[in-house]
């Protein structure tokens, strides 16, 4: 009788660790997701950002698996101050109980200037929650809530040539990771559809930069540049001539971020984490690695003070228009470095700025020299 008891009370006990190891499991996967889905009002210019964590977790019953505190969890005040343009709505966060709120109002179509565009987002190859507006150029991640990571590629494979796209931020910028990148047709984009992480760059078949300002590529990160926010445009130029990626930041040019990328197959990419969140393209052009665009190219950083090169330049008007829809971009890029933050920006964002500031110079060089400089990955 008394060994009878003895077992029933050892096997209630275990059974009662096993439900405490559950329920740890899932007040921990609630903190994680409400890091995501649930953001608090700050006041205009307000910065602050903690270390990311990726979500993961043992599915082991072991209660020595948790700690006795709760892990960070990452931020969920978004970005602000960061944007493109002067518009209320971009640069200031609503101080009201609704965060988003900012989604009622009048999107801003500020730098959104081109009618034509080599390639929009792809309806086949996405994650689950997202959904595609505005001629499949806009994308829209998790529209009720966030439990997870959310990406999608371009319909079009970036193979020969020069290609220069931009990603405005449309929506608040927050929690674990909002990137900006490329990848090839090997990245599983719905293999983190349950665990928040930074998506891009996670493997050596994509490269991504996130919305903190680091660069990701095979798991390993790096400060390159400030933070980026709501209305904030990214902008992305793959050279596969000389096999360089370039990220430019409000139409000024951060740094070279990957060189060695000739033969490489990649798509256009983006991720997030963030519930309710989107990006939209708002520049996607293409073309051949020709005289006349290295013509162009080299003209452009000759007038780099400019906002467009064709406006002073002695040519007839219809080799003007000509140039102007084949080579418009090239034209009108900013090869010149990215200024300094501001003094109101955190301490992280300074030595971002700092390291990135290194790279920002072969920006205004010419491609050879480009090549040759410092950058961030070699592949």
């Amino acid at each position: 009788m008394l060994r009878d008891d003895a077992d029933y009370l050892s096997k209630e006990a275990m059974a009662r660790r096993m439900r405490n190891s559950r329920a740890w499991r899932y007040v921990l996967s609630g903190v994680r997701r409400e890091s995501d889905t649930r953001t608090f009002p700050t006041a205009s210019g307000t910065h602050g950002w903690s270390s990311d964590t990726d979500g993961q977790h043992s599915d082991s019953d072991s209660e020595s698996e948790f700690p006795s505190q709760l892990p960070s969890i990452p931020t969920a005040i978004p970005v602000t101050g960061e944007s493109y343009c002067n518009c209320e709505n971009q640069n200031e966060t609503p101080y009201c109980s609704n965060f988003h709120m900012a989604h009622r109002m009048k999107d801003c179509q500020c730098g959104e200037e081109d009618d034509y565009f080599d390639w929009v987002w792809d309806e086949l190859n996405k994650s689950a929650n997202t959904l595609l507006t505005c001629d499949n150029r806009k994308v829209n991640f998790h529209m009720d809530y966030s439990c997870g990571t959310a990406a999608i590629r371009g319909n079009k494979e970036l193979a020969e040539g020069q290609h220069f796209w931009e990603i405005k931020m449309t929506s608040p910028v927050y929690g674990t990771d909002m990137m900006v990148g490329i990848g090839t047709s090997d990245v599983n984009l719905d293999k983190f559809r349950h665990t928040f992480c930074s998506l891009l760059g996670k493997d050596e078949d994509s490269w991504g930069l996130s919305y903190t300002g680091l660069l990701q590529h095979k798991g390993e990160r790096s400060n390159f540049s400030t933070r980026f926010g709501q209305g904030s445009i990214i902008g992305v130029h793959l050279d596969t001539w000389h096999g360089t990626l370039t990220f430019f930041k409000n139409r000024k040019c951060i740094g070279v971020a990957a060189t060695k990328l000739q033969n490489k197959r990649v798509y256009p990419m983006v991720c997030s984490t963030a519930a309710k969140s989107s990006m939209k393209i708002i520049r996607s052009c293409a073309t051949p690695t020709s005289l006349q665009y290295l013509c162009c190219y080299r003209l452009r950083q000759l007038l780099p003070d400019y906002v467009d090169t064709l406006e002073v330049l002695p040519l007839p008007p219809g080799l003007k228009q000509i140039l102007h829809n084949r080579l418009g971009w090239v034209l009108s890029m900013n090869c010149g470095s990215l200024q300094s933050s501001s003094s109101s920006s955190s301490s992280s964002s300074s030595s971002s700025t700092s390291s990135g500031s290194d790279s920002d110079n072969s920006c205004g060089s010419d491609a050879e020299a480009r090549h040759r400089k410092r950058c961030r990955w070699r592949t």
